[in-house]
């Protein structure tokens, strides 16, 4: 007798029609959470991720340095841009996640085409970005492997307040990175 598959949970809203115009937060993962996207120090000798004590003059002080993995996922974030015709309103890329708001505002659906949901974009994402990190692998003969995390995670924004909070949350979090929920 055949032991039956764990049924997978969705993590999408019941019944949402994820292509309607409106604004969504994305957070999408890296297999196991490597840090493998970019790094982020301050500007002290020894290049600490933490502020001490909180002092307000070292957080301005945060740099994002990108890998080369990482700046193909800024570059494809400007293709996907063309490519679904929305606005990525706000995006940092961390050691292991990505966050972005996206607007999607076009109505699509005069065309005869399915407008794209948001599960559409971010696969298309995740995709392109990996083809292309691929043919680098294969140039230096470097076995790929995944890197990406199963899935994403959205929220779906519900008013201008909320999108407000999301846009500081991202701008904020390279500075909070030590106490990140995705900091290993």
């Amino acid at each position: 007798m055949e032991k039956a598959l764990p049924v997978r949970k969705t993590t999408r809203l019941y019944e949402y029609d994820y292509s309607l115009n409106g604004a969504y937060s994305i957070t999408i993962c890296t297999e196991n959470r490597k840090n493998i996207l970019s790094a982020i120090r301050r500007g002290d000798p020894c290049g600490r991720p933490h502020t001490p004590c909180g002092r307000p003059d070292f957080d301005t002080d945060i740099k994002i340095t990108l890998t080369e993995l990482g700046e193909i996922c800024k570059n494809k974030i400007e293709y996907i841009r063309t490519k679904y015709d929305i606005s990525i309103t706000k995006y940092v890329i961390m050691p292991n996640h990505i966050h972005m708001l996206i607007l999607v505002t076009k109505d699509t659906r005069a065309t005869a085409r399915a407008a794209p949901t948001i599960g559409d974009i971010i696969g298309g994402y995740k995709s392109i970005v990996a083809n292309e990190w691929l043919k680098i692998c294969k140039k230096n003969n470097v076995i790929m492997g995944q890197f990406w995390q199963r899935g994403y995670h959205d929220r779906i924004i519900r008013n201008e307040k909320e999108y407000q909070n999301q846009w500081q949350y991202i701008d904020e979090n390279p500075m909070k990175w030590v106490d990140d929920k995705y900091y290993i």
